[in-house]
């Protein structure tokens, strides 16, 4: 990854999370996932970042919603042996796998995925893998 495009992610990375935390944790089912008793532990949310509290901006997934499905962003730099995402995981509102972007950080300039909701309404949960700093949780309102 070249400097202009690490500089790029982690400005929009960083803008998204200054601006757009209400998107991000959207109320109540954000205090949902940030008050559960696994945050913190075994999924880290932005509200509850346990022992990577400096990791937050760079590892929560941003949801975003687009046309008929949704985009998932997470503003972490892509370092092929040394530091990446793994993967982005969507689950719906019980928690149940839906789908899953595997990336390859060789390859893979920035750890995006878009998801199709097929119809699907309700919460939907983006969850960011860092080969690192573990799992992070994210919610959006569909």
């Amino acid at each position: 990854m070249d400097r202009r495009s690490f500089i790029r992610i982690g400005v929009a990375g960083a803008a998204t999370g200054i601006i757009a935390p209400k998107i991000v944790l959207a109320g109540s089912l954000g205090d949902k996932i940030s008050n559960n008793n696994m945050a913190g532990g075994l999924y880290y949310t932005k509200a509850s970042p346990g022992r990577w509290a400096k990791k937050a901006g760079s590892h929560s997934p941003i949801i975003q919603k687009s046309g008929s499905g949704i985009k998932v962003v997470t503003g972490h730099p892509m370092k092929q042996g040394k530091h990446w995402i793994v993967k982005h995981v969507l689950l719906d509102e019980n928690f149940k796998f839906i789908s899953e972007n595997i990336f390859n950080p060789g390859k893979d300039k920035a750890a995006i995925s878009k998801f199709s909701l097929d119809g699907r309404s309700g919460a939907v949960y983006a969850l960011s893998v860092c080969n690192l700093h573990d799992s992070w949780l994210s919610v959006l309102e569909v």
